[in-house]
């Protein structure tokens, strides 16, 4: 099914450019692996390069690269990720994100509590923009 059908919630709330790059890639890893779970990752993973999650939708990246551990690995596989969180970036810019995000507690947060502040925080308001 070609990626426009099958573009998720958080990627449609997003810039045209970001939407683009979620559909080249899942289209493409279609043609190479078919329907699926795997094309969704695929994708997922081509979009963490250049964009981050933040609140209910993608924003560019200051600098392109792989968002987390498992990006890094570049085979698109099931594991632990940081739901779109830029885990790579500096304290500074997770600091700004959470501030953006009205995270409670955020200074006093470490680099990886910021990490998963900001994570619950997007999974919250992508759960509020679906209802």
């Amino acid at each position: 099914m070609p990626g426009r059908q099958e573009l998720p919630s958080t990627v449609a709330r997003s810039s045209e450019k970001a939407q683009r790059t979620w559909i080249k890639a899942h289209d493409s890893a279609v043609e190479s692996y078919g329907e699926g779970e795997r094309a969704h990752r695929t994708a997922f993973s081509a979009l963490k390069h250049a964009f981050e999650k933040v609140g209910d939708h993608w924003e560019a990246k200051e600098e392109m690269g792989p968002s987390d551990p498992q990006a890094e690995r570049g085979t698109p596989a099931r594991g632990e990720t940081a739901g779109g969180v830029d885990a790579n970036a500096g304290k500074e810019h997770l600091y700004e994100i959470a501030k953006r995000l009205e995270i409670e507690g955020r200074s006093r947060m470490t680099k990886d509590e910021l990490v998963d502040a900001i994570a619950k925080a997007n999974d919250r308001a992508t759960a509020r923009a679906r209802s």
